[in-house]
């Protein structure tokens, strides 16, 4: 009887020349390192895939067929949708003319539920959507600033940061607080600011900074291609 290398591995070495001659051989062997009943069902089960019907053969046909079963595609490429195509493009009237010559004569009208009944009802009462409001008013770009008043906000934001800030400046002059920063900027503010976040994150603990840590490594793999 012949022993694998592994058997032999875990057996003294006064031990291995017996095991070619002796019946009991078999003991000796590392029971751990022996595929079981349970492992090998588990493997023939996984393998056990059910076949797809389409692929079985037919029971209609007396002969063998094709199978015709093509993947989903993109459209065609000449052919350009009504929302991207001009109001005077002679293609939008071949459009509406061919999807009416498809859609299929109006069936009976049914009963409906009461589900349907409902949603009639606040379909009919919601107003369309060119008539509400909008949430926030709309708001209109303005060139107004001239060269004087951007010297004026750099001068302001110069000589008192902290009190002439960003918010401050836009509301003065009447502009967003994005132009304020293209117009000028306040290093000494954001050093203090960068001196204030070092001074808290000196009391982090180990948890919380490599927390921190791996969420930076994280975000400099969103722009990146997986």
């Amino acid at each position: 009887m012949a022993t694998t290398p592994m058997a032999t591995t875990f057996l003294p070495q006064r031990l291995r020349p017996s095991l070619f001659s002796s019946s009991d051989a078999a003991s000796f062997v590392c029971r751990t390192c022996r595929r079981n009943a349970a492992t090998s069902r588990r493997t023939r089960k996984s393998l056990r895939v059910k076949s797809d019907p389409s692929f079985a053969p037919s029971q209609t046909e007396a002969q063998d067929h094709i199978i015709f079963n093509p993947p989903s595609s993109a459209p065609n490429v000449y052919h350009t949708p009504a929302k991207f195509l001009p109001k005077s493009d002679p293609r939008r009237a071949l459009y509406t003319a061919a999807a009416a010559a498809t859609t299929p004569a109006a069936e009976p009208s049914k009963p409906q539920g009461i589900l349907a009944s409902i949603a009639q009802e606040r379909a009919a009462s919601t107003p369309p959507a060119s008539q509400l409001k909008p949430v926030r008013p709309i708001y209109e770009k303005k060139y107004h600033l001239s060269q004087q008043d951007i010297d004026e906000i750099r001068r302001l934001r110069k000589d008192d940061p902290r009190t002439w800030t960003r918010v401050r400046l836009a509301e003065k002059f009447d502009c967003s607080q994005f132009f304020v920063s293209l117009c000028c900027s306040a290093p000494e503010v954001a050093d203090e600011r960068e001196r204030e976040l070092e001074r808290i994150k000196s009391k982090w603990g180990r948890k919380k900074r490599e927390a921190r840590d791996l969420r930076q490594e994280r975000k400099k793999l969103w722009g990146r291609d997986v």
